[in-house]
């Protein structure tokens, strides 16, 4: 039993072996060019690092795909159009409030949510796809 473990991981350690990097020279001008990229574009790539983390929840996707396709919904109306009770969907509007990616506005008792504006630009790439989804083919 011992010989078979240590065979096992011996294995595994050459297949890890084998997923290191080599290369003859390292292309400075490239690798240069690209930290210039990164470092020119931070600010949208944090913002959009934001979007995508809060929207790795489903539900906080479909919310912030209703609040991208309507001007501002309340916690009541996403409750009736998602089947779930005011107190999650609020929660998750929380989530968002928090993580600066929607606004909102107070009308006697209601809250009323919409997407800030900055980040209307980089959304509408993201669901424009959802448009060629029910021909059988995202973009």
């Amino acid at each position: 039993m011992f010989c078979f473990f240590a065979k096992r991981n011996h294995e595994k350690h050459i297949a890890m072996s084998n997923q290191t990097c080599i290369r003859l020279y390292a292309d400075r001008k490239k690798i240069d060019a690209c930290k210039e990229k990164l470092s020119a574009e931070a600010e949208p790539i944090h913002e959009l690092s934001n979007i995508l983390a809060l929207a790795g929840n489903e539900v906080r996707l479909k919310i912030i795909y209703l609040l991208f396709e309507e001007p501002e919904l309340c916690p009541c109306d996403l409750s009736d159009i998602l089947g779930m009770s005011v107190p999650a969907i609020s929660q998750h509007l929380r989530k968002m409030k928090d993580g600066n990616l929607v606004d909102f506005r107070r009308e006697g008792q209601t809250l009323f949510y919409s997407l800030k504006r900055q980040h209307k630009d980089i959304l509408q790439s993201l669901f424009s796809s959802f448009a060629h989804a029910g021909k059988g083919e995202l973009v």
